[in-house]
């Protein structure tokens, strides 16, 4: 099991666990919120070495590689918010702010907006921070399994139309946007989209960055809005159906 922290105490920190998961942890002051904890172990000890209060935790689906830590870690935050479709109350169950789309939300004295990208499963929620008087760097996307570095969730439960929709309203906020999925997964879907535009110089510019911080250990993550746009065949897609075309060629490909 992989550890990974990334960035200053306040900000957004990566923990790598299972094969190829990244539990988000957003943290202000002596306040964390945490997105999709997987498992529990490893991000309460991380959580406890700071001296941090896990005051939310965010759900985007209910896959158990998501929820699979949350409610042991309810167990030693029992104060903590879980933040998750309300559409979803029946697989996730120990949720406490039950949200949907367009609802705005308050945590660590952010703006927080939910926006349904139901696809991947037929109750999946992404949480947009915009823009703060930071500046649009501050700008963050928590998608879960609905848009990933240069590629997109499997349709489990939802249909080409669904994903082809919940991508462009991503891929519609701010361009600096930085994204924030939930697997490491974008040097393969790298090397499918080069192999599928093997023309294309920003794919391969990207495949190239992306294997050299592999190679050394780095994450990919978090990509941003405007690079996905770029390099992203399944956000590059002009329809559905060649959404779908792409979606069964990724699946079926074996490089």
């Amino acid at each position: 099991m992989a550890f990974s922290s990334h960035g200053e105490r306040n900000g957004i920190h990566a923990i790598e666990v299972l094969d190829d998961n990244i539990i988000w942890i957003w943290t202000q002051d002596h306040q964390a919120v945490v997105v999709d904890p997987a498992i529990s172990e490893p991000v309460q000890k991380w959580l406890e070495q700071r001296q941090l209060d896990l005051v939310a935790v965010l759900q985007t689906h209910h896959h158990q590689d998501h929820i699979g830590g949350t409610r042991k870690l309810l167990k030693r935050w029992p104060e903590a918010a879980v933040i998750a479709a309300a559409a979803d109350r029946d697989r996730i169950p120990f949720q406490t702010v039950s949200v949907g789309d367009g609802d705005h939300i308050s945590l660590l004295n952010r703006p927080v907006e939910v926006i349904d990208v139901a696809g991947h499963t037929r109750a999946h929620v992404a949480y947009h921070l915009p823009t703060s008087q930071k500046g649009p760097q501050d700008a963050a996307l928590f998608c879960g399994d609905t848009l990933f570095g240069a590629g997109c969730g499997r349709l489990f439960e939802g249909t080409a139309e669904d994903m082809h929709r919940a991508l462009k309203r991503l891929c519609s906020l701010a361009p600096e946007t930085k994204v924030y999925c939930a697997h490491e997964y974008t040097e393969a879907n790298l090397r499918w989209a080069a192999a599928m535009r093997p023309d294309d110089q920003a794919i391969r510019a990207r495949l190239a960055d992306v294997s050299a911080r592999r190679g050394q250990g780095k994450l990919s993550l978090p990509s941003s809005i405007e690079e996905e746009q770029l390099t992203n065949l399944f956000v590059r897609a002009k329809s559905s159906e060649e959404l779908a075309s792409l979606r069964q060629s990724k699946n079926e490909w074996q490089g």
